[in-house]
């Protein structure tokens, strides 16, 4: 049987990673398949968080871009992210394990209001906890909410999942000699502009220590495998 190298874990999914092959929106066969790989985990006996983008719905970023106040369009990003929660907490249910969502901003009706004692009971009582609404202010992204909450929960690692197996020197879409990189610290990304998360994100990180994970979740059960010892994706740490 599989040993977990890791109590308490934070998943960080994009929005993007629930379309699927469609231009936007929701796929629910990305869906599914994102909860079978949930249940993977959590089968371990590991306490599982996780934190959704809100990009397959509505960028704030973008948004502004184009003149919106970027305050409103940011808003209009966390309501995405609770509208990709929701969906994701019904398909890990239909897998027969509890979750719950806590959102940032208040949505009552829909999910609990962020409160970090009840989060870590919650964990401690083997249900997934899916983190909603960022950081609940504008100007942050959900990468820097992952982060956020893999602290306050004292998480032991944090996972991005991404659509590439892990991080490399240059884009690999458009440079073919590309070198990945297994093992870096943070301010070498920060550094090196790799746009693996904001500054941000990697910035608080590093302040507190929490070890980052890059790797595909295009292939099943990396994240398992990940969490279980195997060097999979980009370790991203203070001593690398």
């Amino acid at each position: 049987m599989d040993k977990p190298c890791y109590k308490r874990v934070l998943l960080k999914l994009s929005g993007e990673a629930l379309m699927g092959d469609q231009p936007m929106g929701i796929s629910p066969e990305t869906l599914k398949y994102v909860a079978e790989e949930v249940e993977s985990v959590h089968s371990l006996g590991v306490q599982l968080a996780v934190v959704v983008g809100g990009g397959n719905i509505f960028r704030g970023v973008a948004a502004s871009s184009y003149g919106m106040d970027r305050t409103s369009a940011d808003h209009m990003g966390m309501l995405a992210t609770v509208i990709n929660s929701i969906a994701l907490q019904d398909a890990i249910e239909k897998r027969g394990i509890e979750t719950r969502v806590q959102s940032a901003i208040e949505v009552h009706a829909v999910a609990e209001p962020y409160i970090l004692r009840k989060a870590l009971r919650h964990l401690e009582k083997g249900r997934v906890v899916i983190f909603a609404a960022g950081t609940g202010n504008p100007y942050f992204t959900t990468d820097t909410a992952a982060v956020l909450r893999a602290e306050e929960i004292h998480a032991d690692v944090l996972l991005k999942a991404t659509k590439v197996n892990g991080l490399y020197d240059s884009d690999p879409v458009k440079n073919s000699g590309a070198k990945f990189i297994s093992r870096i610290d943070y301010m070498s990304v920060i550094e090196r502009h790799l746009a693996v998360m904001d500054a941000t994100a990697i910035t608080l990180a590093m302040d507190n220590n929490l070890p980052l994970v890059v790797f595909s979740m295009k292939e099943k059960g990396n994240a398992r495998r990940i969490i279980c010892g195997e060097q999979i994706g980009t370790y991203i740490g203070n001593s690398v």
